[in-house]
């Protein structure tokens, strides 16, 4: 489905290289989470994987398509929901009507059942709608265009609580099998049950890429009293004690991907050699 080989990417000739030798393949059917801290290049990287910026080097294919060459047949089976966005004076409802045949897979009963869903008032103007409001309408129809590529950054943005229980809702039973979805977030706990991928920017380069069971098969996650032990990779202080990740020895444990991120991101060399 995402093919990046050895991909180079620079603003210009006077800055030093975002990515150099990129690469990466993810495969329909799963939902994929892209963390790393702020300005780590996620966002640039979601650009170029959707064709709004071109590659200085090496290739971006998207369902073997170079999608900065912006062919209509792999732009109507790819859906991009930005962090930021701009909505026109229109309706809910009349927004769908204009949009929604770009997408030939868009099912207008999904985009129904999402809009009732998330308590969204059809026929009042985007512009005049809350800032989660507007987000859950985006979610809605990106969903409903039932495209093979969806690219989320920060979907949970904005969202109350209940909205964010309900896009996990959403994103869990809207999905067919030959789809992916790749959703860039700080939000981890918003998203944690969801991703079976999860993929980490650091310094222009991937420092992880696994799936969540192959996580699973090298870590333990727990929480504990004391922090004491040898096998200790890393720990982290919570009220009432530790969260900590060990080496796996029965496989009981589920991924705490925000700690695991934190792990990454300042543990120990030991630490990152668990998940290369």
């Amino acid at each position: 489905m995402v093919i990046i080989n050895d991909l180079g990417f620079r603003y210009s000739e006077k800055v030093q290289p975002l990515f150099q030798e990129l690469n990466c393949e993810l495969s329909s059917g799963s939902i994929v989470g892209l963390l790393g801290k702020n300005g780590a290049g996620k966002t640039t990287l979601l650009k170029l994987m959707i064709g709004l910026l071109r590659p200085t080097e090496g290739t971006v294919r998207i369902m073997d398509q170079q999608p900065a060459e912006r062919e209509p047949s792999l732009l109507q089976d790819m859906y991009f929901l930005p962090e930021e966005f701009h909505h026109p004076s229109v309706t809910i409802r009349q927004y769908a009507k204009a949009n929604s045949g770009f997408y030939p897979r868009f099912d207008q009963e999904l985009l129904k059942r999402l809009i009732t869903d998330f308590e969204l008032p059809e026929n009042k103007r985007l512009n005049e709608l809350s800032y989660g409001q507007k987000k859950k309408f985006l979610i809605s129809f990106a969903l409903s265009t039932k495209c093979r590529l969806l690219v989320l950054d920060e979907p949970t943005n904005g969202l109350d609580i209940p909205s964010k229980s309900i896009f996990r809702r959403v994103m869990a039973g809207s999905l067919d099998s030959d789809q992916l979805v790749i959703i860039s977030t700080h939000q981890v706990r918003d998203v944690e049950n969801l991703i079976d991928r999860v993929l980490m920017l650091e310094k222009g380069k991937f420092i992880m890429q696994k799936n969540i069971y192959e996580i699973a098969s090298k870590l333990h996650f727990a929480t504990t009293s004391s922090a004491d032990g040898e096998n200790i990779l890393y720990r982290e202080m919570v009220p009432g004690g530790y969260k900590v990740i060990t080496p796996q020895t029965d496989g009981s444990s589920s991924v705490d991907i925000e700690l695991l991120f934190n792990a990454i991101s300042n543990g120990t060399e030991k630490m990152r050699e668990y998940v290369k």
